[in-house]
């Protein structure tokens, strides 16, 4: 998707005789050199590579079962022999790696109240550099903590709960519950209490890992409801004291727990190693549609799904560093760390609040985490990147003319160099640098997953950050493993083939109008299979019907999602059975669709998209830009504060009289014809 050219004719013939120059001097020599190289070793160029087959169904059937090209005869579990469960995977990484930095926290050097113009108060930062734990550290620390537990009565096999934002601890914690077979049951920081209380109850937890905020701010208020828990561990170093809690609930800090499983003869009492099948992780999902379900992950399941992950992110290892900041109970960023950790990468932590420079809780002037890491590797839901794509297309708008014309030249040229598998070094280091050092200026793998990202968000993301976009499809039901795209196919609106861990079929959904025979392409509900797939729901047979094993043995889930799969063996999600809502006049409307087509547009932040079977029409609940939509007011000539434009409709136009202004039908004209390919596209011409 190109930007739109309103261009000088002597810039732009200034701008394509320095492209051709530098091709000619500096580019061609290199990329005739590279094509003769990757000919001699059998590679091909990257085009040629984006092109090859995927996928194919070893049945020969358009419904598949669908496996990627290097696992047609059998799916891969495991990344090296014997490394067959989670506390293996780890001791193997302390024992190749033991002096690498593993995992790493930033140092907080001041912490101030900042009074904003409207009298709110804002918390900022300012932060120091990393400080790190060697993978031998690491390893350690979890060991004893693990120890420490056991001393305090915590036994294998019995679960044991973490609420915790994502930081060091939570990976040492979970190591810990791996080493000693306490199943970790994973809970959203962001969860009210209800369903807090729900997980904590199922699972019937005695002992829960938390945070000194989370505790104080949401735990200690259902204590009363949960009658089993007798032990909270705080992450958090201070404060050593927690008086005024329940009769029967101690509190210790981590540090505490630690020092206990030092003791010999605590260390010496030895513990009791996973199984493969034995449950790692009891994951409970967002609760946004119902009660949380908490899925049972096997050892083998994790393994098996980040061994998918890993053969999908080319020369990863040691010298990786990725950063993590989305949340750790979502299987998204619990694999991708874990995909870190078995290949000797580091790990620096960060939150959505002091990730960039601009962060809201980053003070003036400091610098934000990625700037200070410097990550090669991210990984990032389209929310985020909408959010990016938005802010620096708003800084294009507010550029000079020269400058906005330069951008959109070297945007569009890098556009089309991509289309053909090439590089672009002199947009690159001239113009998208700037842009690029928002996520540190070293990124070279961005994987998108848990939303369907836009085909614009990911273009600019690819041209603006030099670096491919992995967009993956999976769900928590299979360890977050199912397609993750090739990083050289530039494609957009695909998730990428079965990864070597899974293979997906296509089902028909006959009231949805979707069938494996469909053509040109077959279509239909997925179903992935494959050793990833996970062990159920628990204690909830009712929901268990999802899955199902086939005469092989072969665990499968039915996703629920619409796909259909492109002659290369890519797959595509097309629709959601439970997002498909047939209106009053038998139309199937898909909410997804009108949400992230909408969330593009610069007026809306977020936006919740609801229909009903009873209504000819779907309605949202917008939340709106205010910088545009301020800016789009007075372009209408509409006047009133933020709150006045939030909730009401001021003249030209209000509901009581339904007068419209010739001014206002003007303006309304003007902007319909600046937007009329963007209006055309979002409802298919009308």
């Amino acid at each position: 998707m190109k930007l739109k050219e309103d261009l000088n004719p002597v810039l732009l013939l200034l701008f394509q005789v320095t492209v051709w120059l530098y091709s000619v001097l500096a580019f061609l020599p290199s990329y005739l050199f590279s094509s003769v190289s990757e000919s001699d070793a059998g590679l091909g160029s990257e085009q040629e590579r984006a092109q090859r087959l995927k996928a194919q169904s070893v049945t020969g059937r358009p419904a598949g079962p669908y496996r990627a090209m290097g696992a047609t005869k059998r799916l891969v579990s495991s990344l090296h022999p014997g490394v067959d469960t989670l506390d293996k995977v780890f001791e193997d990484a302390s024992r190749r790696f033991p002096d690498r930095d593993c995992l790493g926290t930033r140092e907080v050097v001041m912490e101030e109240d900042e009074r904003q113009n409207n009298g709110k108060v804002f918390k900022k930062v300012i932060l120091g550099q990393y400080r790190w734990l060697s993978y031998a550290e690491t390893h350690k620390a979890a060991a004893r903590f693990g120890s420490g537990l056991a001393a305090m009565g915590q036994r294998a096999h019995n679960n044991i709960a973490i609420f915790c934002e994502t930081r060091a601890e939570w990976v040492i914690a979970a190591q810990a519950c791996f080493m000693q077979n306490f199943p970790l049951v994973t809970l959203y920081s962001t969860l009210g209490g209800p369903a807090i209380t729900h997980g904590l109850n199922e699972t019937e937890v005695s002992h829960i890992i938390t945070s000194r905020e989370l505790l104080e701010t949401r735990l200690k208020f259902i204590l009363l409801e949960v009658p089993r828990l007798q032990h909270i561990i705080v992450v958090d170093d201070t404060p050593t004291k927690w008086p005024g809690y329940p009769r029967g609930i101690s509190v210790h800090n981590m540090a505490t727990v630690q020092e206990l499983g030092t003791n010999l003869e605590n260390v010496s009492r030895g513990r009791k190693q996973p199984m493969p099948s034995d449950i790692a992780v009891i994951m409970y999902t967002s609760g946004s549609t119902g009660v949380p379900k908490g899925v049972m992950i096997s050892h083998s399941n994790i393994i098996a799904g980040i061994t998918g992950m890993a053969e999908r992110i080319p020369n990863l290892g040691e010298n990786d560093t990725y950063i993590g900041y989305l949340p750790l109970a979502h299987v998204l960023e619990l694999s991708a760390e874990l995909v870190c950790v078995a290949h000797g990468c580091r790990i620096g932590y960060s939150s959505p609040q002091t990730l960039a420079d601009q962060s809201t809780k980053i003070k003036k002037g400091s610098k934000g985490d990625t700037s200070v890491l410097q990550p090669t590797l991210m990984a990032a839901v389209p929310e985020i990147m909408d959010r990016i794509y938005k802010n620096v297309m708003t800084k294009v708008e507010e550029m000079s003319s020269a400058q906005r014309t330069l951008f959109t030249l070297a945007y569009n040229y890098k556009l089309e160099q991509l289309s053909q598998g090439r590089s672009t070094p002199l947009c690159d280091n001239l113009v998208f640098k700037k842009v690029r050092s928002l996520l540190g200026g070293k990124t070279r793998v961005l994987l998108s997953g848990g939303a369907p990202l836009s085909a614009a968000t990911q273009r600019f993301m690819n041209v603006c950050f030099c670096c491919p976009v992995g967009q993956g499809y999976g769900l928590t039901e299979t360890c977050g493993a199912g397609t993750i795209s090739e990083m050289w196919d530039y494609s957009t609106g695909r998730v990428g083939g079965p990864l070597i861990c899974s293979e997906i079929k296509l089902k028909d959904w006959v009231e949805g109008g979707y069938h494996s025979t469909d053509t040109p392409n077959p279509q239909g509900e997925i179903l992935i299979g494959g050793p990833n797939v996970t062990m159920g729901y628990y204690k909830n047979e009712a929901k268990n019907q999802d899955f199902f094993v086939d005469d092989n043995g072969q665990r499968w889930f039915c996703t629920g999602d619409i796909g259909e799969v492109h002659p290369d063996g890519c797959l595509k999600i097309i629709d959601r059975k439970k997002d498909l809502v047939k209106l009053q006049a038998g139309e199937y409307v898909s909410l997804g669709k009108v949400e992230a087509m909408l969330k593009s547009c610069p007026l809306i932040d977020n936006i919740c998209a609801y229909a009903n079977s009873e209504e000819m029409y779907v309605i949202g609940f917008v939340v709106p830009n205010q910088k545009h939509l301020l800016s789009l007011a007075e372009q209408y000539c509409i006047r009133g504060s933020w709150e006045e434009l939030r909730w009401k409709c001021p003249d030209p136009w209000t509901p009581e009289t339904g007068l419209v202004t010739d001014a206002f039908k003007l303006k309304r004209q003007q902007l319909k014809s600046k937007y009329q390919d963007d209006i055309e596209r979002m409802y298919g011409g009308k």
